[in-house]
């Protein structure tokens, strides 16, 4: 009986070593864990907790609104909704006759300013003539005089000694008078041609500002006419076209809208506890929902200097009443790097999420600390 019982194997063996790997497993797979849970930690503190990411991010472009400077019927529109345009193609083409007309009538203008001033200058020439004449004349006058006053010297003691009759001394007399009456009056013609010639000369002055105004107004049409030719601003592609041929448009009037593909960027709209060191030139990674398989990069352009409800057509005002802080948001600018191909896909609005790497302003922090320290100090 004693040795039956003591033959029989104790359960409790297998059990022990079940037990101890288990143990074993467990401990293994903590420590693992630990290593694992470290890892990630110092991977967090050294590089994760400096990514930065948001899926508030779109894709931008600067669109240009297309509009006429004047009022017209449009004869042309040679270009196709969506279609992709070169800078100063050919967009619209406003009727030109009214325009055309109104250049001929300002080059008509300028040639009528011309032929006045032209006149004016020949009566310049006219007028010296006449000073010419006049002076002549006043010469011929003032001599007259001259002998005539000898004369009535020369008779005074002839008539007072009576060899001359009185009546010979008050013919000269009146002969000189009349002399000296006449060269008043060739001096007051010299005089009105004289102030002729000047009168003349302010006319040609008024004749040369006739001239420039008619070529400015001459210079306005041929710009209204060469405004009739709508051209494109920029390269880019052609949308929301609302104009057609036939329809009359005013100034001022929205006709199509260029997106320039060329020139697109990204805008992300950050929380305000994730820009602390975000800074223009770090490196960026962008995934866009159309392309969810494809990574984009890109560059911190700017940071906008206030929140989007700052810039807001209703900024908020939190002086009164009761105030819920509420996270800000501070839109981001960044420069995508796209391929033409890329371009094709990647049009305004699409949402993106972009993720900005914030290592390289790790210091600012320090630095900015350090900067407080020495103004409180």
């Amino acid at each position: 009986m004693m040795a039956s019982v003591t033959d029989s194997p104790s359960p409790a063996g297998p059990n022990e070593g079940r037990k101890k790997l288990i143990g074993r497993i467990a401990v293994g797979a903590l420590a693992v864990g630990a290593l694992y849970g470290g890892w990630t930690l110092y991977q967090y503190e050294t590089v994760g907790r400096y990514f930065q990411d948001t899926n508030d991010a779109y894709v931008k472009a600067d669109s240009i609104t297309v509009s006429s400077k004047l009022a017209g019927y449009v004869r042309a529109v040679p270009v196709s909704e969506n279609q992709s345009v070169a800078q100063g193609a050919l967009l619209v083409q406003i009727d030109p006759s009214d325009f055309s007309t109104r250049l001929a009538q300002a080059s008509a203008q300028v040639e009528v300013a011309r032929a006045t001033e032209a006149a004016t200058v020949a009566s310049i020439e006219e007028a010296r003539s006449d000073v010419g004449q006049a002076s002549a004349a006043l010469q011929a006058s003032q001599r007259e005089l001259a002998y005539l006053n000898g004369e009535v010297a020369r008779f005074r003691p002839l008539v007072a000694s009576g060899a001359e009759p009185k009546q010979a001394l008050d013919q000269l007399i009146a002969n000189r008078d009349k002399a000296a009456a006449d060269v008043s009056a060739k001096q007051a013609g010299l005089a009105a041609a004289n102030d002729r010639v000047a009168t003349t000369r302010a006319q040609v002055g008024q004749s040369t500002a006739q001239i420039r105004a008619a070529q400015a107004q001459r210079d306005a049409a041929n710009n209204d006419l060469g405004t009739t030719r709508i051209v494109a601003p920029a390269a880019g592609r052609l949308g929301n076209s609302t104009v057609r041929v036939g329809q009359f448009v005013q100034p001022g009037q929205r006709l199509m809208t260029i997106v320039p593909t060329q020139a697109l960027y990204v805008e992300a709209n950050f929380k305000e506890t994730q820009i602390g060191l975000m800074r223009a030139g770090q490196p960026v990674t962008i995934k866009a929902d159309a392309l969810p398989d494809v990574e984009f990069h890109g560059v911190v352009e700017s940071i906008t200097p206030g929140t989007g409800a700052n810039f807001s057509l209703i900024p908020p005002q939190n002086a009164t009443g009761n105030f819920t802080k509420i996270v800000q948001r501070v839109p981001v600018r960044i420069r995508i790097n796209a391929g033409p191909e890329s371009r094709k896909v990647l049009v305004p609005g699409l949402s993106l999420h972009v993720d900005v790497d914030t290592r390289s302003a790790k210091s600012a922090v320090d630095a900015i600390r350090k900067e407080q320290e020495a103004v409180t100090k």
